[in-house]
Order: structure tokens, then C-alpha cells, then sequence
């Protein structure tokens, strides 16, 4: 009779372990209060395609195509890692940012709403590739940089010049200011900003 009680006791000892070593958590649900910012660092920056620098008024005749204001393009890539600290996946849904030369001249804005899920406590790397053309830097400096470009005593033909072969280089400060990444996790939505030194 003994017997039959303690090995009773046994199993039903080993059948309570197994049956708790089956029950799972309850995943966690996101809220305001939970929601934690995700860690965004700049992984890496580049010139995907360099063509030089150049410029042509529409005076020129092109040797193929129709003449106009044209100047070169120039590209530039964009890695963040976006590390998820939060115990359930989230959605990353916009990204702005603005790239600024030589510590004071914004010349093009990115803005870009493609989704990424990023799983529970991982990190994901996103890229994110704009351009600006010499022919809308030069309006732009010529719209806002007129007084800074003063105060250095540059034209803008210099200052084109100056960062179309100094960004590639590597000579050329460029930062990234008024950067902003928005997330999402059931139906909770938060943005926040980030400053991010490029070079």
C-alpha cells in the first residue's frame, strides 16, 4: 500500500513539472507605458555612384538629348541599425531626416513611409538612399545659403564644387539633423528624434 502511494506521489509530481513546463507566458501586450524608444545608430554612410562634378547651362549644347540647367547627381546611402528593446515586434513606418554640409547648409530632406517589422529584442538594419542634383543644390543655395556662403566668402559655384568632391572624399562634414523615426505596435504609434553624426 505504501508503495502504491509513494509511486503515486511520484507521478503525479513528474505530471504537474510536465504540465507546467507546457504552460507558456502570456505575450506581452504594447501600451504607452511599455513601449520602449528603439535604439537607431548610423552603421554606415556612402556614395553608392560618383560622376564627378559638373555643370551645364541650358546654353550648351548637349552632344545627345535637349539642352538645359543640369548639374551632377549625387547619391547618398544611409545604414541604421534599429535595435527592437521591447518584448513584442514592431513596425517601423517613416523616416525623415535632413542632410546638412559643412555644419550649416540643409540641402535635401528625406522622407520615406515604407514599413519594416522588426522582431522582439533584435536588430534590424534599414537603408535609406537619396540624391541631390548640383542643379537643385545651387537653387537651394541660392533660395536659403545666400547670407552663410556670404559670411564665408564663397559663391555658390565654389561651394558646389567644394562639396561634390568633398563629400566622396571624406573632407566634407555631413551630419544628418531633424531625423525622426515613427513605429507602431498594435495600434500604439510613437516618434521619436534622433542626431546622428554621418562623417
Amino acid at each position: 500500500m505504501k508503495k502504491k502511494l509513494v509511486l503515486m506521489i511520484v507521478l503525479i509530481f513528474g505530471l504537474s513539472i510536465a504540465l507546467a513546463s507546457c504552460v507558456t507566458t502570456a505575450p506581452v501586450k504594447p501600451t504607452d507605458k511599455n513601449f520602449t524608444a528603439p535604439k537607431v545608430t548610423l552603421e554606415s554612410f556612402e556614395i553608392p555612384q560618383y560622376d564627378g562634378y559638373w555643370y551645364f547651362s541650358k546654353k550648351v549644347k548637349p552632344t545627345k538629348g535637349e539642352a538645359g540647367d543640369r548639374g551632377a547627381i549625387l547619391p547618398m546611402s544611409f545604414v541604421f541599425n534599429v535595435e527592437n528593446r521591447n518584448p513584442y515586434p514592431i513596425l517601423l513606418n517613416g523616416i525623415t531626416f535632413t542632410v546638412v554640409f559643412d555644419k550649416e547648409f540643409s540641402l535635401v530632406t528625406y522622407n520615406n513611409q515604407d514599413e519594416y517589422w522588426i522582431p522582439a529584442g533584435k536588430t534590424d538594419q534599414v537603408r535609406a538612399t537619396t540624391l541631390i542634383t548640383a542643379r537643385s543644390a545651387l537653387l537651394s543655395l541660392l533660395v536659403t545659403g545666400g547670407f552663410k556662403l556670404k559670411a564665408k566668402g564663397w559663391s555658390p559655384w565654389k561651394a558646389l564644387e567644394t562639396w561634390w568632391k568633398g563629400v566622396p572624399e571624406g573632407t566634407t562634414p555631413v551630419d544628418i539633423t531633424e531625423c525622426s523615426f515613427s513605429f507602431s505596435a498594435d495600434g500604439v504609434q510613437k516618434a521619436y528624434p534622433y542626431e546622428l553624426k554621418v562623417q
